[in-house]
């Protein structure tokens, strides 16, 4: 009788342990995500809207995305451009040498409120 109780006394501290886990991994999620992140000093504001890849339009003037170009969704993880095809989004944004937008950020609204030195196209 002992041995079957303290099987089961064990199956709930396992199970106790799991959820705290878990809890702990939710609430770390939820406090990365509440912050506004930090953005390169040379990158630029504006709206950025994909047509057909590497074809998009910045401000409504037709641009490229360079080769090997990096697009962060608003959780700060890779998007691919694909699939935001036809959608208008805010974005901060940096280019390369060849003057390509190489690093697009999508902003959150909270981002996006907060003023930019270079909120105009280059």
């Amino acid at each position: 009788m002992n041995r079957c109780d303290s099987v089961v006394s064990n199956r709930m501290r396992r199970h106790a342990l799991l959820a705290l886990l878990g809890l702990g991994l939710a609430l770390g999620a939820a406090a990365q995500t509440s912050n506004v992140r930090e953005f390169p000093k040379s990158a630029w504001r504006g709206n950025l809207n994909i047509v057909s890849p590497p074809e998009i339009l910045i401000d409504g003037k037709a641009d490229r995305l360079s080769p090997g170009s990096r697009i962060r969704g608003t959780n700060n993880l890779m998007v691919l451009s694909g699939g935001l095809i036809g959608q208008t989004l805010v974005v901060n944004y940096t280019r390369e040498a060849q003057g390509m937008v190489h690093e697009v950020w999508i902003l959150t609204p909270e981002e996006a409120a907060l003023p930019r030195e270079r909120a105009a196209t280059p």
